[in-house]
């Protein structure tokens, strides 16, 4: 690789939150100009961490970051901050800039029309959009900037089939340099053309030049190699220490021979290399459903979409039992999300059962308290605290060590997840209600959580933009709100 191209070069490089959490250990990589990159590793590996130290935000504990003098770099983060949706269209772009832009509202149209998202009136608040429409303002906040290097960190989340389309299409003929954190296989293997590793285990970065699923086969022949190299060793190891006792036993001279067998063994282990570990899945679940619940859970008369930035009420005539799994489909934009919500705070044109416990796994986790730590986030779910039992329910999880009593906030966006998802299970609802529950989650998790979902008995509604997620889940009824 030609010195000039490239952009980026860490030189051993360190970075730690504290002595008791370390990211990165004596990590090098470099990255080239124009290449499109994918970043991977299992939640809570750092791999925003990482992003941080690339844009500056964060500066390592020991090495070198080597940035190419001149060169501007700009991220999409995985959500808008809580204080930008109080924010206007307008007012949220400026913020992308350190000194004010006289001519921000042609640019905004022009990105704005890039990721394919009609705002006529930029004056409108950044909050009001639903889920898929904010992941087109995090793109388009960073476009925005003309960078020469763009960081997106899970930019398929929340974005429907369209979204997807168009999003992948544009990195296809994007003609700058592109890093992307995502777990959705399919997408990253449509523009990828090589990935970074960040183990969790070793905390080093590993390079790999392919596709994405080249570069799986890449790990996985590496991992088997490996593997069979270790086994060989091991066996050598363990007859030149068989051999050491034998002689040893004899006397004499022999202990010298004893002697330089053990030595020949000390050597064997020193070659002995870390396989990389796989990510760690979490564990099969149940989500009991509250048993005492019989007839009619909920019944929906009324919902209300958008269409043309205009709100229409429809009348409906749904009604949930038990055993029960209802999906609602629809594009962006369309009132899903406002839906989902106004069900799961009783302010929907719908009737609930009396005591019917609700579970609502929402896509932002707004619903946890940031300022809570793990432990406490799933104790207020259960009806009697049983220490063993939270344990082991937050284990299953990942949720160990430290972590549970870890605030809410200071957790990567899919250890969130895995946290609303451990609520679900202490708190064995009647109705559970799920926006986007794949989003931030490590693909691993994903087959697990749809097993647990296929065989939850209670009333379930469910809103995904992932087909091979809900494939696997039995689905009774679908509604569509864009019909």
């Amino acid at each position: 690789m030609a010195k000039q191209d490239t952009i980026i070069r860490f030189e051993e490089v360190s970075f730690a939150y504290g002595p008791k959490k370390p990211i990165l250990i004596e990590v090098d990589f470099n990255l080239r100009r124009g290449s499109k990159v994918t970043l991977m590793g299992q939640n809570g590996a750092g791999k925003t961490s990482l992003f941080g130290l690339l844009t500056g935000a964060s500066k390592p504990d020991a090495g070198e970051i080597h940035v190419d003098k001149g060169l501007s770099i700009a991220i999409a983060r995985q959500v808008i901050p809580r204080e930008d949706l109080k924010l206007s269209v307008r007012d949220f772009f400026q913020k992308m800039f350190p000194k004010k832009v006289y001519d921000i509202d042609p640019r905004i149209d022009r990105v704005l029309d890039a990721v394919n998202l009609a705002v006529p009136d930029h004056d409108k608040l950044v909050g009001a959009f639903s889920g898929g429409q904010q992941a087109r303002l995090l793109l388009a906040s960073a476009l925005i900037q003309d960078p020469d290097l763009l960081l997106l960190d899970e930019p398929t989340n929340n974005l429907d089939h369209a979204g997807i389309e168009h999003l992948t299409k544009f990195l296809q003929e994007y003609k700058k340099t592109c890093i992307v954190i995502s777990h959705d296989a399919e997408f990253l293997n449509s523009f990828t053309q090589g990935v970074l590793y960040l183990d969790v285990h070793t905390h080093k970065v590993e390079q790999y030049v392919g596709n994405y699923f080249d570069v799986v086969a890449q790990i996985t022949a590496r991992i088997e190699k490996e593997n069979r190299a270790n086994a060989l060793l091991a066996k050598q190891i363990q007859d030149n220490k068989d051999k050491a006792n034998f002689f040893a036993n004899k006397g004499g001279q022999m202990r010298m021979v004893a002697k330089r067998m053990r030595e020949k063994a000390e050597e064997l282990e020193e070659e002995i290399v870390d396989v990389r570990r796989e990510d760690k899945t979490i564990r099969s679940f149940t989500i009991a459903s509250q048993p005492e619940l019989i007839g009619e859970i909920l019944g929906i008369s009324s919902f209300t979409t958008i269409k043309n930035h205009k709100p229409t009420k429809r009348k409906a005539e749904i009604s949930l039992k038990k055993n029960t799994h209802l999906q609602l489909v629809g594009p962006n934009g369309i009132g899903k999300t406002t839906l989902l919500e106004s069900l799961a705070n009783g302010t929907a044109d719908a009737a609930l059962a009396p005591g019917v416990r609700v579970g609502y796994y929402r896509q932002d986790f707004s619903n946890l308290d940031f300022e809570k730590t793990v432990h406490e986030e799933l104790s207020a779910v259960m009806e009697k605290l049983i220490e063993e039992n939270l344990r082991t329910v937050a284990a299953g999880f990942l949720l160990t060590g430290e972590l549970v009593h870890t605030k809410i906030g200071n957790l990567s966006e899919g250890q969130k997840g895995l946290v609303a998802f451990a609520r679900l299970v202490l708190l064995r609802p009647g109705l559970l209600i799920l926006d986007e529950p794949t989003n931030h989650i490590n693909f691993r998790h994903i087959p697990i959580i749809a097993e647990a979902l296929n065989k939850y008995d209670g009333a379930m509604i469910l809103v995904s933009h992932v087909p091979d997620f809900v494939a696997r889940i039995r689905i009774d009824e679908v509604l569509d709100l864009a019909k």
